[in-house]
């Protein structure tokens, strides 16, 4: 079963950016959707974005489209969240995890339910 460990979370000044990663073992990432999910503190984990097996297929929350690119590497060992013009409200651990489906629902992330292999997460703070 493939595993999922997150990196790349920092503390970033409002407007800049961060490159996070979701790195596989265990198995390529060929045959699976990959979302990321965020948590702030106090609050439930909601879903960002997805990518699916086939190529276009990805979903964004509403709160992070036009800033954040989802993207997959070429041999489909990992999977990353460009995140461009950060805010302070994008302040959370950011998630990755493994989706039941091949491709990504088209208005929504779905439940958490069907997500699996949870990463540990990874912080990013956005302050000045």
């Amino acid at each position: 079963q493939v595993q999922l460990v997150e990196s790349g979370g920092a503390l970033v000044q409002p407007g800049g950016s961060l490159r996070l990663s979701c790195a596989a073992s265990g198995d390529t990432l060929d045959y699976y959707a990959i979302g990321w999910f965020r948590q702030a503190p106090g609050k439930e984990r909601v879903g960002v974005s997805c990518i699916g097996k086939t190529d276009g297929n990805m979903y964004y929350a509403d709160a992070v489209k036009g800033r954040f690119t989802i993207s997959k590497n070429n041999a489909k060992t990992a999977a990353y969240l460009q995140m461009d013009s950060l805010k302070p409200e994008d302040t959370a651990v950011y998630y990755c995890a493994v989706y039941r489906y091949y491709d990504c629902l088209q208005y929504s992330m779905g439940p958490l339910e069907d997500f699996y292999s949870w990463g540990p997460g990874t912080r990013v703070t956005v302050n000045s």
